[in-house]
């Protein structure tokens, strides 16, 4: 099996690797050292990938995402020089925060405040009319629509998987209920171990479409076909343990409760009433089911509009688009009980809850996160939220959160003051 590249031995600087300075893709045909293709397994290895996550579309298939026909709902910009913040790192660096996002590998940032852009910035390939891949901010997503469908009655989250998806019955999932999914408290065998060839994580992203096959490969080629084969380890409810394949029975449930396509759901339910700028799109596997573990490809201004939402209780735009108490189950967070064993040292005291990271600080901070970067970040005492995209060479956000956590409490802080 292919061993997976995730990072040089002395990963280049931000400027360094910036994929237009280097020349990447460029030309036609572009140079054979300056081209970034799936079938060799390159679009994922650093620095290749810092154009791959802003042209994933151009690598892999797609669905999309509407985002309907109305106008633009345009966000105000009021302009602050919040570069020059001053943060501590975790180890206790000072830093401001345009060196926080050249530290952190920032593609985007966007920052707002009380619904008006003070900040925005693009490095490297990405522009603000281009979608970025959202990697695991995309299963907060699945949990608002899933939230949303728990409203409407037509999801109970007491029930067992199988009540929805009876295909599962044979798998770790036979005695889940749906909230175990959605707040992954799954006992399972599943490994995601990102750097690790023979961790079921890169099992995964060969069943649905985001990692090349060898000649040989004997494995599973569509997501539901890889689901079915989970196997059980451990019990269900007992503690936290993050694990992609959740999401993806999750975005099984949602499919099957709402009778709609991954794409069409969110794009009738929230993308098409959020006045976005531009469609989104889902990676799909071989048969074209999206991938709601990681697929969802957004814009920065659009992904803020969707953190925006959540900040004003599911209303914007001038109408209500998420139920408020869908919101509200999410900010009320999980167990942090059952998320210390996990052993997050960046995010002391948080817990899981919808797909959704909790911080139960004293700004009532909610995230959505994703590896090499990615983030929103709903902050409602600072009236703020920020979204982020990036490729950090390192997947992990053990690398972003001692620069990244202090320096957007910092940002929260100014705003306020």
């Amino acid at each position: 099996m292919t061993t997976p590249v995730t990072t040089a031995p002395a990963a280049l600087s931000a400027a360094e690797s910036d994929p237009v300075a280097r020349g990447m893709m460029r030309g036609f045909p572009p140079p054979a050292d300056r081209t970034i293709a799936f079938a060799d397994g390159s679009f994922r290895s650093f620095p290749e990938f810092r154009w791959a996550w802003s042209n994933i579309r151009q690598l892999v298939p797609t669905s999309n995402v509407w985002r309907g026909d109305g106008p633009v709902c345009v966000l105000p910009r009021d302009e602050q020089d919040l570069g020059t913040v001053r943060s501590t790192t975790m180890d206790g660096r000072p830093m401001t925060f345009d060196q926080a996002l050249a530290e952190t590998y920032a593609d985007g940032i966007c920052v707002l405040h009380r619904g008006r852009i003070v900040y925005e910035r693009y490095f490297g390939a990405l522009k603000a009319h281009k979608q970025h891949i959202a990697m695991s901010v995309t299963k907060s997503f699945v949990g608002v629509l899933a939230g949303m469908l728990v409203a409407d009655g037509a999801v109970d989250p007491a029930a067992p998987v199988t009540l929805y998806v009876p295909e599962l019955a044979a798998s770790a999932f036979g005695d889940a209920t749906v909230r175990q999914v959605m707040d992954m408290t799954t006992g399972l065998r599943y490994t995601e171990v990102y750097t690790d060839a023979n961790s079921d994580v890169w099992g995964l992203r060969r069943a649905n479409g985001m990692a090349a096959r060898d000649p040989d490969y004997q494995g599973a080629t569509t997501l539901y076909d890889f689901l079915v084969t989970q196997q059980k380890q451990g019990e269900h409810g007992q503690v936290f343990a993050y694990k992609t394949v959740n999401t993806d029975v999750l975005a099984w449930i949602v499919r099957r409760a709402s009778g709609q396509s991954l794409s069409d759901l969110l794009s009738s339910r929230i993308w098409s009433k959020l006045g976005a700028e531009e469609d989104a799109f889902f990676s799909v596997d071989s048969i074209g089911t999206e991938s709601g573990g990681g697929g969802l490809n957004t814009t920065l201004r659009d992904l803020a509009r969707f953190g925006e939402c959540l900040r004003n209780r599911g209303h914007f735009n001038g109408r209500q688009i998420i139920q408020a108490e869908a919101i509200a189950d999410i900010e009320r967070g999980g167990d942090p009980a059952q998320f210390k064993p996990a052993g997050y040292a960046t995010l002391p005291g948080w817990s899981y809850r919808n797909m959704w990271w909790v911080s139960h600080n004293e700004h009532g901070v909610i995230m959505a996160r994703g590896i090499h970067g990615q983030s929103i970040y709903v902050d409602p005492k600072a009236e703020m939220v920020i979204v982020r995209y990036g490729s950090h060479p390192q997947a992990g956000n053990v690398a972003n959160d001692p620069v990244t956590l202090p320096a957007f409490m910092a940002v929260a802080k100014a705003l306020i003051g």
